[in-house]
């Protein structure tokens, strides 16, 4: 039986959630001028952006996995789906005050909405979710192969379509996290979950103040994960009041 609150998993969140705030950090510095980086290109800032996203939601792949071992019901469920729902409407509304042009539509707490009823509902199809998962992140170069074809196919690339992820470019957005290909990395958290929970349940059962939890700085990361998603929501407006703080104090 998997103890209420697992710490390795939450330590893995809340590792996710440090390379976040550096990431967001160095963006903001950019917006103010700080910094002078093209986070829009570089392979620097966007393979970080990459494997920050990744790390996210491969956790909430194993969290899912967890879940349907301890057999959570649907009610459950949907109680932990609509604050995440939530959270997804208050990101667009902060981000159209923020950068109209660009407002976050469909961006990770969107993504993260749908792709958790997918993964829920596919959570029994055992080892075909490895295959699925490689279907999903294969399906990203098709497309492409595809657009390039077919231009007829430009209508993939509207705005009540590109959240399926099957575009030639990338929308005009902050935030981008469409179902192809990331969905493939919730099935693969999935499975891997499903895997570990049978044959190796004690890799996610260290305790928080047990001795393979003890470092400080591994007690902390599990607790930033385990208030994971309000984190998320509030530490942008902090980065943000802080650098206007220090601006206005220049």
């Amino acid at each position: 039986m998997l103890p209420t609150r697992l710490a390795r998993l939450d330590a893995l969140r809340g590792l996710a959630i440090v390379w976040m705030t550096a990431y967001h950090f160095c963006f903001d510095l950019n917006q103010f001028g700080y910094l002078k980086q093209n986070f829009y290109a570089d392979p620097l800032w966007t393979g970080q952006r990459t494997a920050i996203v990744s790390l996210f939601l491969f956790t909430a792949g194993l969290g899912q996995a967890v879940a349907v071992h301890r057999r959570q019901g649907w009610r459950q469920f949907w109680r932990r789906w609509v604050q995440v729902a939530g959270s997804a409407l208050l990101v667009s509304a902060g981000s159209y005050v923020m950068y109209p042009q660009s407002f976050i539509y469909f961006g990770v707490l969107h993504g993260l909405a749908v792709m958790l009823v997918v993964a829920r509902l596919t959570a029994g199809w055992g080892r075909w979710l490895w295959f699925l998962g490689g279907a999903a992140l294969a399906l990203k170069f098709l497309a492409s192969g595809a657009h390039a074809a077919w231009p007829d196919m430009e209508w993939l690339n509207h705005k009540s379509l590109n959240w399926l992820g099957l575009v030639s470019r990338k929308p005009i957005t902050e935030d981008y996290v469409p179902l192809v290909p990331w969905l493939g990395v919730v099935w693969w958290g999935m499975a891997a979950g499903a895997w570990v929970v049978r044959w190796r349940p004690h890799w996610l059962q260290g305790h928080a103040n047990g001795p393979a939890m003890g470092a400080p700085a591994i007690r902390g990361l599990a607790m930033l994960g385990r208030w994971s998603l309000p984190y998320y929501l509030l530490h942008q407006l902090v980065l943000m009041g802080l650098l206007m703080a220090a601006r206005a104090l220049k």
